[in-house]
């Protein structure tokens, strides 16, 4: 008798696929964001500044965003807060990303909608835990 449906059926499916987009000014870190999160099996949106990224979350509607505070012309706290104040992406989890540790940036980030705050550099691991943790 041939294998049963149920059982090859019983797998554990991995999570679907989440876009996310990645909005930062430095090429190595949009880069480096990219290629782990396609190893994590997610679609990626890039953007390299605030203004760049409001175009691309009103285009692609991404599940997640991941935004550098520090960007010339539109920084972080302002993209983010843009992005929280129109309703149709007010649930958008975005997770600040800084290369600064401190206790006043993520005071503020939390002030201007953001779920959670990533220190840069991150690795692999930390990026897609992070993903995980903020999944709708």
């Amino acid at each position: 008798m041939s294998e049963s449906p149920i059982i090859e059926g019983s797998a554990v499916a991995e999570p679907a696929a989440l876009r996310v987009l990645v909005i930062d000014d430095s090429n190595t870190i949009r880069r480096s964001a990219e290629i782990f999160l396609k190893q994590g099996g997610h679609q990626v949106l890039l953007a390299e500044d605030g203004f760049d990224a409001l175009g691309k979350v009103n285009d692609h509607v991404p599940d997640l965003i991941f935004c550098d505070i520090l960007m010339p012309r539109l920084d972080g706290y302002q993209t983010c807060a843009i992005i929280k104040r129109n309703p149709k992406f007010a649930s958008v989890p975005v997770i600040m990303l800084s290369s600064k540790d401190g206790l006043f940036d993520k005071a503020r980030g939390r002030m201007v909608g953001s779920e959670d705050y990533l220190t840069k550099p991150f690795t692999k691991d930390q990026l897609l835990q992070a993903v995980q943790q903020h999944r709708r």
